[in-house]
């Protein structure tokens, strides 16, 4: 957790005149995306939270380990993608957040500040972000990578829990959102909430059982399907069992989260000089 005595990472807490001094050294800047959707009935819709807690943490250890880091403030709205139904919910069309992506990294590379990296908490931003880096790489040979923190944190789970109560506990509304949210925001996390796992629904139209969002099984062959999110899971929750979910996991998720994302902050400054 960032203290007193660390070092300002925040862009948005920056002065101006601190700015005009620190950001001459072009450092790398950090850019946290999440979203605003259902998380289950017991964790809080802003999964953009834990996307720039996340940010923030690999600022301070990049930082602390020599290479100079900030976090731009966050982007908490997500592309919209199957979450539409939820009361509450806020979401931007794909086209307007690629057209917003897009405009916040010229802003910064309008002033010569070019190492940017995007810290994702949001499958519905992972169509935008690549328009984005592929258009920018195309015209400017500039590389703006993005991390995935869910999909990284999913690949984490077995080494942590084990294989078979990862494949238990993985899943929207499970961990490792839920696990990571009773470790760093333990008073937003509604315990009295959880409910127990359920398997997912069965699509009501063509009667085959859901294995994802936009996907059913028939015969074990996968089929695409349109529905939204609310005719898939229950209350928000996937295939996951959040009961299963700790803020034991939490702190060793939290840890190597922010290491790869702090040792790739190295990489990428090493290898993209200011």
């Amino acid at each position: 957790m960032a203290t007193k005595t660390d070092p300002l990472v925040h862009m948005g807490t920056i002065t101006g005149g601190e700015a005009r001094e620190l950001l001459k050294s072009n450092p790398v800047i950090l850019l946290p995306m999440g979203s605003h959707e259902d998380q289950g009935p017991h964790a809080p819709m802003g999964d953009y939270l834990l996307a720039e807690k996340i940010a923030e943490l690999a600022a301070l250890q990049a930082t602390k380990a020599g290479t100079r880091t900030l976090v731009a403030p966050v982007l908490p709205y997500g592309g919209a993608d199957w979450f539409g139904p939820m009361i509450g919910g806020i979401a931007i069309s794909q086209g307007t957040l690629t057209a917003v992506i897009a405009e916040m990294v010229d802003s910064l590379h309008r002033n010569g500040l070019t190492r940017i990296i995007v810290i994702n908490g949001h499958g519905g931003n992972v169509g935008p972000i690549s328009e984005v880096a592929r258009e920018l790489y195309q015209r400017e040979r500039i590389v703006l990578p993005s991390l995935y923190l869910w999909r990284i944190a999913y690949g984490m789970l077995p080494g942590i829990v084990g294989a078979e109560k990862s494949a238990k506990v993985s899943g929207h509304g499970a961990d490792p959102l839920t696990s990571l949210g009773l470790h760093l925001f333990p008073e937003l996390i509604r315990k009295d909430f959880i409910p127990a796992g359920k398997s997912m629904k069965r699509d009501p139209v063509l009667d085959l059982p859901f294995t994802g969002l936009g996907t059913a099984s028939f015969d074990g062959a996968e089929v695409g399907m349109p529905n939204e999110y609310d005719e898939v899971y229950h209350d928000g929750v996937g295939k996951g069992d959040p009961t299963l979910c700790s803020a034991e996991t939490g702190v060793q998720l939290a840890e190597k989260l922010t290491d790869v994302c702090a040792r790739f902050i190295a990489h990428f400054a090493a290898k993209v000089p200011a």
